[in-house]
Parts: C-alpha cells; structure tokens; sequence
C-alpha cells in the first residue's frame, strides 16, 4: 500500500480595489486568479521529499509530476486538504486538460484534530509545536510570496525548505494522530489478513466486545500504534437478542 503526504503552496489573487477594508471584489476587477505555484511530497516512511515550483519546471510539467504521485498513491495525506489542497490541484488539473487521477483514500489531518481533540489552534505549526514535534519554518510572510513571483532565487529556496518541512511535520503529526483516525484505509484489505487496519501491525490484543444493535463483535487494540477496531465476525448469531426500542 503507497501512501503520499502531499502540501501545495499558492500564489494570491491580484485585482484591483479601491480600498483595504471589507471590499467587495468583482470579476471586472480580477487580474489574476490564483493557482498552484509548487507542492512538496513524500511517501510515508520514505526518505526522498520532492519538490517542485514553477520556478524550477513549467506549470503544466509541475502539474504533470503531482499527478503521477496521486495516480500512484492509494491513500493521500494532507492537513486541510479536503478544502483547499485537493480542490485547487483539480481545478489546475481540469484548466490544463488533466483527467482525475485514480481515486485515493482522503486523511485530513486537520479534520482529525478537529473532531478528536480540543486545541486552542488547529493550525498545523500550533499542534506540532503542542506535540513536541518542531514547528513550521518562519519566514517573511507575504512577502515571501511576491518575491517568489518576481522569481528571486532567495525567495525560491527559501520557499522550498518552508513547503518540505510541512510534509515533514504532516508525517511526525500523523503518526501521533494515527490510533485516533477513523475510517483510516484499512491495512486489512491490503495484506488480506487480520493486522491493524490502522498501522498494519500483526501485533493485536483481544479487549473485550463492541456491542451494536444488531449484534456482537470481538474488540481489538493494537498493541504498536494503540488504534481499537472490531472483528467482522457476529458472535451473536443464532443468539436471541433483546433490544429495547
């Protein structure tokens, strides 16, 4: 099973406005509207992160090259990628003639953090920093971007060290996150064997029963990553079941 962490970084909207506070932009007033400047990329547990911009290739060979990853992964890793990542890279995809690539597993980071847990931020830099896991790179802010445009060479690696150290921390992140994912792509199906759907783990402990409506499951926790999950199996047949209504 190939799971990618995947991160873009975008270029901004450019219009013209006749003031900073509350404008209301019209399409007349829209210059340029943004699109994927560069990603960076890994597959998890892998030591290579790729990188590339438009700096370094053209937009539609950078394209190009985040599609080969995402036809190939079957599950794509991302912290807020439901909503921004994963929609503007198929609106880039569909403005240069792609077809989708082969449908992937979505693990939104963010989300988990979101549902799961109560931070004060769910900002990625916050929760790894909370986590003990390092933080985002710092740099200048949006001025970082506009030089990137004027293609600075500084700008550029300094872009690049900030987008491949998110991945970095979107894998520390995950592995921290990975017993609390629900709907995880499950390992199981995979191996085509009972291991951890989470982690893939053989190492799993029998810990009571799931007990649902309909019936009676055994109940299991992985002994390496700590994810509960249930046997498919219902215990329960040929039981009568009593259920109040």
């Amino acid at each position: 099973m190939k799971i990618l962490l995947l991160d873009i970084e975008t270029s901004p909207n450019l219009a013209h406005v006749w003031g900073i506070w509350q404008q209301n932009v019209g399409l007349p007033q829209l210059l340029e509207s943004s699109q994927t400047i560069c990603y960076s990329a890994k597959w998890l547990d892998g030591d290579e992160v790729f990188f590339d911009s438009v700096y370094k290739s053209k937009p539609k060979k950078m394209l190009k090259n985040i599609w080969n990853l995402m036809d190939e992964a079957d599950a794509i890793i991302h912290y807020n990628g439901t909503r921004f990542d994963i929609p503007t890279l198929n609106k880039d995809f569909l403005l240069n003639g792609f077809t989708p690539p082969s449908p992937a597993k979505q693990i939104d980071l963010l989300q988990v953090a979101k549902r799961q847990f109560r931070f004060v931020s769910n900002k990625l830099d916050y929760v790894s920093q909370q986590l003990g896991l390092g933080k985002k790179t710092s740099h200048e802010g949006h001025e970082l971007w506009i030089k990137c445009l004027a293609r600075d060479k500084e700008a550029w690696a300094k872009m690049e060290e900030y987008n491949k150290n998110d991945v970095t921390l979107l894998e520390k992140v995950y592995y921290r996150f990975l017993p609390w994912i629900k709907s995880h792509i499950n390992h199981s199906a995979f191996k085509n064997e009972v291991v951890c759907p989470n982690c893939g783990s053989h190492s799993i402990q029998k810990g009571g029963f799931s007990i649902t409506r309909t019936g009676k499951y055994q109940r299991h926790q992985c002994q390496d990553c700590g994810h509960w999950s249930r046997g498919n199996k219902n215990l329960s047949k040929g039981e009568k079941l009593v259920t109040v209504v």
